[in-house]
Formats: structure tokens, C-alpha cells, sequence
């Protein structure tokens, strides 16, 4: 009986450098928006999560930024979730970290944003969902970055995209696709879905 080698397929990365250059992953893309002196800051980011099934929420950044320092002196973030047609303007919103950018603040203060009642929090305009948080705490020491971790505070998700119940969930996503951000540098629609094969009984 031959023995397949197990890895034979794979190849081994040098972890004392980035791993995440040399493979893709699948991530969300929000928009970040943080209190930035008279106004607001927007940064795109895909590494986000939300933080177990409570109303917390977390995301990577790093202290030469200036969302860290925004929301380290402000105390709130705000989340949007940009559709897949919204694609330009979440690139848009980086445009300030870019080594020329003598418009930037022009094209940025283009982007269309609403602001919550309180005048506290700004949102992509049009984007399906939207978080309200205040600062929970922030994570220092991995390496030159830092897990920035919410309460969110308000929510609010548009109505078509809004799970009503189990059925018509294909057509829900397919006329109403989600975006997803592949690392390094690619991005899709999604708007083919399965259901998830679970076992039976189970809970999470």
C-alpha cells in the first residue's frame, strides 16, 4: 500500500516575515470612520470581525494612523458595510495614506456620508449596515499593530438586507449581493450562496 506524504503538496513560508502575502483569504470590507479634529476620518479595513455574538466589534489598525489616534482621543468608531457597487468610494477613503495626495482631503470630503442624529458618527451613505461604538479597549503588541475592540451602541441594517427568516435566502444575497475583500488586493461580489451542512442538533 503506497503512503501519501501528507504535504507533499505544500510549501513551507518563512513565519519571521509576512505569511499573508502568499495566499489568499476571504474578509469583509468596512469602512472605518473616526472624529478627526473639526471633522471626520474614513479608512477601509479588512481585518475585522465581530467579537463573539454579543454587541462587540474589533478590527486591526495601528498607532501610525490616524485612526488609531482618532479614536484613542475620541473614544468611538463608526462601521459601514459597503456594498459591492460602493467599491470606488471605500478606495476613495484611502487615499489620505498615500505618499501624494495634495487633493486628497478634497476627494475625500466628496464621498457621499450621512451622520447619526447626534452629530457624532458618520457612515457611508447608503451603506446595508451601520455601527455606532465606543470604545472597548485597545489591544498594543502585535508588533507594530493593535486590535481596536467596540461596543456598539446603535445598529441599524438596511431592509433588504435584513434576515427575515431561513427561507429565500439565496434570493435574498443574489439580488442583494455582499462584498468581499480577497488579500492581497482583490475584491468580489457574492452572490452564490449553500447552505452550510451542519450536523444534526447543533448549537453554537
Amino acid at each position: 500500500m503506497q503512503v501519501k506524504e501528507p504535504f507533499k503538496d505544500f510549501v513551507s513560508l518563512n513565519v519571521k516575515e509576512s505569511i499573508w502575502e502568499h495566499f489568499y483569504t476571504v474578509a469583509p470590507l468596512v469602512v472605518i470612520g473616526s472624529k478627526e479634529g473639526n471633522g471626520f476620518d474614513l479608512a477601509p479595513k479588512h481585518m475585522v470581525t465581530p467579537l463573539g455574538f454579543s454587541d462587540f466589534f474589533g478590527f486591526v489598525c495601528t498607532p501610525r494612523h490616524n485612526t488609531y489616534q482618532n479614536i484613542n482621543r475620541h473614544l468611538r468608531f463608526s462601521v459601514s458595510f459597503v456594498k459591492p457597487d460602493q467599491i470606488l468610494l471605500s478606495s476613495l477613503a484611502a487615499i489620505p495614506r498615500c505618499a501624494v495626495n495634495n487633493f486628497s482631503k478634497d476627494i475625500t470630503d466628496q464621498i457621499p456620508t450621512v451622520m447619526n442624529q447626534e452629530q457624532t458618527a458618520i457612515f457611508i451613505e447608503d451603506s446595508y449596515v451601520m455601527l455606532d461604538c465606543s470604545l472597548h479597549k485597545i489591544i498594543d503588541g502585535f508588533d507594530d499593530y493593535s486590535l481596536i475592540t467596540g461596543k456598539v451602541e446603535n445598529a441599524l441594517v438596511h431592509k433588504d438586507y435584513k434576515i427575515i427568516s431561513d427561507k429565500g435566502q439565496q434570493k435574498q444575497i443574489y439580488d442583494h449581493p455582499l462584498l468581499a475583500y480577497i488579500a492581497q488586493g482583490r475584491f468580489a461580489s457574492i452572490k452564490e450562496t449553500l447552505s452550510y451542512p451542519y450536523p444534526k442538533d447543533f448549537q453554537r
